[in-house]
Order: structure tokens, then sequence, then C-alpha cells
């Protein structure tokens, strides 16, 4: 029943970071540009906008720099960017981004595989980032990569989860993201999580950003709704994923995610018709077929004239 969700959530679109990090193609900066301010007109209001990260690991995103600079800012927008270590935490305050994310995994093997060392200095990593964004007046913002189970490790224990998440607020972060890297949450594992970290850390927003690996994105999101849970992060036209983790696909599509808010009487303060013109769009500048179904389908009340329909023959 809708009376048991929230009247409003806030969805932060990934797919100019998480989303082209997985692409072979380079989308120019202008283009992304175009794209991102696309979406704010769409009524979008929260981005990973990019990631400050090694130029050599991921080439989609080497214009970072570029693209915090020339954005049109808005006072009601915010522009977070990845960062995975201190370097790239300098450039981030440099660009003057609005929120830093940073990130560590919750396995170990994932956490080598993906950043190339031990989660206890990914945790030094962290408490380092908070010294450096401390006093000014930028957001900081911890992410745990395969939080609902590793694809190396398996099954992640809750209090795993409970560990971390305790040490960021102790750090001094102000919101912290689940990421289901490989699409391996499921109903039950979220509301276990949610209801964890709502109980043990009351006052640390948490964030959930699911992925479609196996067919689980939506039910997650209602099950996350049903926690209490008001901050999501998806996709446009659903691409992207985790490109250090095997069998990993796409995150949740943007416009699919509003078009089930929306039916379930939840407000996203996004127009659909304006977001699926900018998935058409993106699909378009990347070349191939996104997975976004509404961006193709349309929403449930679209309608089509006859002359539309191919009639059946009758004999």
């Amino acid at each position: 029943m809708s009376e048991t969700y929230p009247p409003r959530v806030t969805i932060t679109e990934v797919g100019l970071r998480d989303g082209l990090q997985m692409e072979s193609k380079f989308l120019p900066t202008e283009q992304k540009l175009r794209l991102l301010h696309a979406l704010i007109d769409a009524g979008v209001r929260r981005f990973e906008a990019t990631s400050f990260v090694s130029p050599r690991a991921v080439p989609q995103l080497a214009d970072a720099a570029d693209l915090m600079r020339e954005v049109k800012r808005r006072g009601d927008v915010t522009l977070a960017a990845l960062a995975p270590n201190a370097k790239g935490i300098e450039r981030a305050l440099q660009a003057n981004v609005d929120e830093v994310v940073v990130f560590l995994s919750a396995s170990e093997t994932h956490n080598r595989t993906n950043l190339n060392r031990s989660r206890a200095r990914s945790l030094e990593d962290m408490r380092e980032a908070a010294e450096l964004v401390r006093g000014t007046s930028v957001h900081l913002h911890a992410a745990i990569a395969v939080a609902f189970g590793c694809p190396f490790e398996g099954e992640v224990a809750l209090e795993e989860i409970e560990r971390l998440a305790t040490a960021f607020a102790e750090f001094g972060f102000q919101g912290i993201t689940l990421g289901d890297s490989t699409g391996m949450a499921t109903p039950r594992l979220v509301k276990q999580r949610v209801d964890m970290l709502r109980h043990k850390l009351p006052g640390l927003p948490v964030t959930l950003h699911f992925h479609n690996t196996r067919g689980m994105g939506m039910v997650n999101v209602v099950q996350g709704l049903a926690s209490g849970i008001t901050s999501f992060e998806s996709s446009l036209g659903g691409i992207g994923g985790c490109p250090f983790a095997p069998g990993a696909t796409g995150n949740i599509c943007t416009e699919d995610t509003v078009h089930m808010l929306q039916e379930l009487g939840v407000d996203t303060g996004i127009d659909l018709a304006a977001l699926c013109e900018v998935a058409k769009e993106f699909e378009n500048l990347l070349g191939h077929p996104l997975p976004g179904q509404v961006m193709h389908a349309g929403p449930r009340l679209r309608r089509f004239t006859v002359e539309e329909a191919l009639c059946a023959l009758g004999s």
C-alpha cells in the first residue's frame, strides 16, 4: 500500500560516473555537459557526476576537472564526485565539488581487486579523507561496495557492515551508501542491513545503490522504501556496473525507478517524460541499445492509435 512508503524520495543520478566507467567509448566533455544540464532541467537534483581517479585506470572520466569547471552551477543541485585516495580528494576539492564520495569494499578480496589495497589501509585512507575535508563546506559521504554479497567470498556478515559503518560515523562522514555492486541483494538482506543501521547508527543517513544483475533491483527498492529509506542511486538508461568484479551488469535504471515510484505514489520531483528523452539521447550518443525499459515502452498509460497496431486478419 502506498501509505506505507515515504511520500518523497531523492534520486542520485550516477550514470555519468558509474555508467560511463563501463563504456569503451569516451564521451566528450561537451556531450556530458549537455546530458547533465538536460537532467537538471528534467528535475534531477543530485548527481555523482564524475570521479577523480587515475585517467589510466578510468580513461572515460579523464575530464573530471573540465566537467566540474564548465557545468552551470545551481544552488539546489548537488554535484558529488568519487575520490579513491588523498590525491583524488585534493583534486576534487580544487574542482569545487559539493560532495566527496570515498569508498571501500565489504570484503577483503574485492577491496584488493577494486582498490589494490587491504581494507585496513582503505580505512586509514578514509580517516585521512575526513581530515582533508573537515573544515570545508564540502559534504563527506562513504560507500561500501559489495555490501550484500561478494562475488569472490560469498556472503558478507552483517557484523562487518556494522563495523565499517561505525568507523565512518566516528570519522565524521555525513552519510553512507550500501552498494550492491554485483546484484546480490535480496529484500531479506536489504531489510536486515537497513534495520541494523537505523538501530545502531540512527543519525547516519543511508542511501541504497542496487544493480539489476539478477532482476531484483526494483523489488529491492520497494523493500528499501518499506524500511524507511528515502535516498536511492540509479543510472540513466540502466548502464554501468563494476569493472573489477565478474558478472557485474548495469545499475537500476533511473527512468524505470522514477516510473515505479510514481506508480507507488512516491514523489521524486523528476519529470518522467523529459527524463526518457534524455535517456534516448544518451543511447544515441553511446551508439548501442541501453537496457532501460520505460524509455522504450513509455509509461503505463502511454496511448497508441489503432493505425500503429498490427491487426489480425479474419478469415
